[in-house]
């Protein structure tokens, strides 16, 4: 096998592990947003780790901070309770400590401390770790959008099933419960709502918007809080033009989607020539450059 086919074999190796890697990333984002389903009422007194203060200091992440206010919000959209100051370090401590270590790792298995296959398995990931802590905005903007287009599409599932109860006596705590089979992502968060009820209704309803961490979620908040001071005819109207605008954001996102996946086939679709390039033409190629230094020569 020649330089270039084995070179070429190891880029794609190398580019098919990053991809690999960067959705076993995309799962574990979407693992720690779903939470598993608590009959409890949620308590914000309870004692958690706080990190070194000089650590923290270190990194730059003072509270009036815009990175640490802008993470603040994508980690609340994303559903991730991370605190944003803990997280900011982590990535400040990842981009300053990775390339140090993937240049320690590469000398080492330069100089035979470890074999050198293994240091360049280890040098690629402690790359794709700075990569991923370099572009993280982006993915979590992305798992962001995605999370909140699931939220948009439960929350059209549930108002159309309130409006379905809308001419019924029953209350509104009763008429919320009816709709909890049909959550899926919120439904720890709509059951963390129905327990807080009878204790202060429009404190459990903050609270559920605030958890969720969108403004989708906010915007349902503020409507089932609407329904419970007045189940009016005027409500459910808002109701009602809330679930079409929502469709309609619902069928914009699945029109985007469907343009990104036509530009990814495009681009698929140029492998096969790449192939047919390299095994049929490169060799030809080759041996004309060849003849071509003999005639010159």
């Amino acid at each position: 096998m020649s330089t270039y086919e084995s070179g070429l074999y190891q880029a794609v190796g190398m580019a098919v592990q990053f991809a690999l890697g960067l959705t076993g990333f995309a799962f574990l984002l979407r693992l720690l947003a779903v939470r598993r389903p608590r009959w409890r009422v949620s308590r914000g007194g309870l004692r958690r780790w706080r990190p070194p203060s000089w650590w923290l200091s270190a990194m730059g992440c003072r509270k009036t901070s815009l990175a640490l206010r802008e993470r603040d919000s994508l980690l609340a959209g994303c559903g991730l309770r991370i605190p944003a100051d803990v997280y900011l370090a982590s990535r400040r401590s990842a981009l300053l400590l990775t390339p140090a270590a993937a240049a320690a790792v590469y000398f080492m298995g330069r100089a035979g401390a470890i074999p050198e296959a293994r240091s360049l398995y280890a040098v690629f990931a402690l790359v794709a770790l700075f990569l991923l802590a370099l572009y993280d905005k982006s993915a979590l903007e992305a798992f962001k959008r995605y999370r909140a287009d699931r939220i948009r599409r439960e929350i059209v599932v549930i108002g159309s099933q309130l409006l379905y109860y809308a001419g019924s006596r029953l209350h509104l705590h009763g008429k919320l419960m009816r709709c909890l089979p049909y959550a899926r992502l919120m439904k720890g968060e709509m059951q963390l709502l129905l327990n807080e009820w009878y204790h202060d209704p429009d404190a459990a309803i903050a609270r559920f918007g605030e958890r969720l961490g969108t403004g989708e979620s906010r915007g349902f908040a503020e409507t089932i809080r609407s329904l419970r001071l007045s189940e009016s005819d005027e409500v459910y109207d808002m109701l009602r033009e809330v679930a079409k605008e929502y469709k309609a954001k619902i069928e914009l996102a699945k029109a985007g989607r469907k343009e990104t996946v036509s530009y990814v086939l495009f681009v698929l679709a140029g492998l096969p020539i790449m192939y047919t390039f390299q095994i049929f033409l490169h060799p030809w190629i080759q041996e004309s450059r060849k003849l071509f230094d003999v005639l010159n020569s």
